[in-house]
């Protein structure tokens, strides 16, 4: 009998203690959803908040904005007749310059700065793309002088917009089109500094007109030109045209040109917004570090892509190209100037990019100056070598008998034609791209292929060499080719910002930078009628 009860109560307390373990999964469980439900609904409440708040952010700043706009609005109201009555004084003063310049009998010998003003009162496009063509040695003048003279226009953009028109029809047909190209490069730069932007609806119809025109001819073209993408960008931007293109369309432009002094600039402009990041990413994938410096100053880009770690990555990267091309070459004469070539433009990429960001304190640049140095005295010292074993010896020599009455040395044998044949086989060492031409001095932004600084004509080699009979005095001579677009791997990479590269210094107006339009407000331009 006690065994039975001792059973039974040890069986009901084993049950108890398996119903209260149930019991306590249950409410194991229970704590479990309910804490899983409270986190859920925190998180909820917490979103909801956060949106609620940045709603009301939004509502806010849309009122701060709507209410300046209307301020804005308010105060171009009551400005509309004093802006009519100054644009119509200013209208008949041009009017009266322009007829009094018509009336007045053509000056013998103008300066530079009569003459582009007197065209340009004119409105006559075509002469002025001709007189312009014509200076072009002089550059550095026109660039000083041509947007104070487009500024006694009429109409400016008109000016502009009837030159670009001549231009195309120069490019259909096929005649006088690199000049014209850097004439209107020069027009366009000028109207980008003018200080008003409001144009009337018939340019604002015109510009669209030619720009799309514009953009047919460099479609049916399957290299198009540096110079002229920046050229055609910049009047996209002029013009408040951005929305009438595609992203993709001008960010193949911008990749494809992006070591284009002028494309860090371009680009923010152009307000590519997030796509941006990417073409910057896409810039560093390729190995074009100092490119993505820029582009990311330009576009306020900085802390998300350090310059600093950006330019020990291209320095880097370099060292390492320039490894390998010497460890292929065999120490060959040829590879060594090649690589050496290719360092150099690349140390001078860095130490300029380090001087225009303001950098010296966190990268020195000592050790690359000094390296600079080494390899401009070696490659001079190649090039010395090189000129003393191609130089002609004399022949002729004394007769055996000591007589001195020799025959006088025949000067037929070098005449124009003899000269010119030796010239050919003498050229190769003078002929190497001098990459000082590149990196001597400051130069005026943005500069395309066509368009250098104040301090060098670009087109010395070209336009001023002077040809000397003497066989020696033309392998003294020093031919000024900018060696464009070698990075480290001697391949197109950094290009135009591997020497003289510096932003914002045109020569308009004693030296104003050249600005485009901060976060342009893409086809809002402002009408006039």
């Amino acid at each position: 009998m006690a065994t039975q009860l001792s059973t039974t109560a040890s069986s009901k307390v084993h049950q108890f203690f398996e119903e209260l373990e149930t019991k306590k999964t249950i409410l194991a469980k229970c704590t479990n959803l309910f804490t899983t439900l409270s986190t859920h609904f925190s998180s909820l409440q917490n979103s909801v908040t956060d949106k609620s708040q940045f709603l009301d952010s939004k509502l806010q700043s849309l009122e701060s904005i709507s209410g300046e706009t209307l301020q804005s609005l308010h105060r171009r109201q009551t400005s509309i007749p004093e802006r009519e009555s100054a644009a119509a004084a200013r209208i008949s003063d041009q009017k009266e310059a322009a007829l009094a310049e018509l009336r007045a009998p053509p000056l013998a010998d103008p300066d530079l700065s009569t003459a582009l003003k007197s065209l340009s009162r004119k409105m006559d496009a075509a002469a002025l793309l001709r007189f312009v063509v014509s200076k072009r040695k002089e550059s550095a003048s026109l660039r000083a002088e041509i947007a104070e003279a487009m500024a006694e226009a009429v109409d400016p953009p008109r000016l502009v917009l009837e030159a670009v028109e001549e231009f195309l029809r120069s490019k259909a047909a096929k005649s006088g089109v690199t000049d014209k190209r850097w004439a209107c490069g020069l027009l366009i730069q000028a109207l980008m500094v003018s200080d008003s932007r409001e144009y009337s609806r018939k340019i604002m119809e015109r510009a669209v007109a030619v720009v799309e025109m514009w953009k047919e001819h460099l479609d049916g073209e399957s290299d198009s030109g540096a110079a002229e993408v920046v050229m055609f960008l910049q009047m996209v931007v002029c013009f408040g045209l951005r929305s009438r293109f595609d992203d993709e369309y001008l960010r193949k432009f911008v990749m494809e040109f992006a070591s284009r002094r002028d494309m860090a600039k371009l680009a923010a402009s152009l307000q590519f917004g997030d796509k941006i990041i990417d073409i910057i990413d896409e810039l560093i994938s390729s190995g074009k570090e100092i490119e993505a410096v820029y582009f990311a100053s330009e576009s306020g880009l900085t802390e998300r892509f350090p310059p600093l770690n950006l330019l020990k990555s291209y320095h880097r990267n370099y060292k390492k190209n320039v490894t390998t091309m010497s460890k292929k070459g065999n120490s060959n004469h040829a590879t060594t100037d090649d690589s050496s070539t290719s360092e150099l433009n690349s140390i001078k990429a860095i130490i300029k990019c380090v001087e225009d960001h303001k950098l010296e304190s966190e990268f020195n640049l000592d050790h690359l100056r000094k390296r600079a140095s080494l390899i401009e005295k070696a490659k001079a010292e190649r090039k010395k070598s090189s000129t003393s074993a191609t130089k002609p010896q004399n022949k002729r020599g004394n007769r055996g008998n000591g007589s001195s009455s020799s025959r006088p040395a025949k000067s037929a044998k070098f005449s124009n034609a003899h000269s010119s044949s030796f010239g050919r086989r003498n050229l190769a060492p003078s002929l190497q791209p001098s990459p000082g031409a590149r990196f001597s001095g400051p130069f005026n932004y943005p500069s395309q292929t066509v368009f250098d600084g104040a301090t060098a004509n670009p087109y010395a080699a070209t336009y001023v060499t002077t040809h000397t009979q003497s066989p020696a005095g033309i392998t003294q001579q020093h031919y000024s080719i900018p060696v464009d677009n070698l990075g480290p791997s001697a391949y197109r990479s950094s290009g135009s910002y591997s020497g003289q590269a510096t932003y914002g210094i045109y020569d308009y107006r004693n030296g104003a930078p050249l600005t485009y339009p901060p976060p342009y407000t893409v086809d809002q331009p402002t009408y006039r009628g």
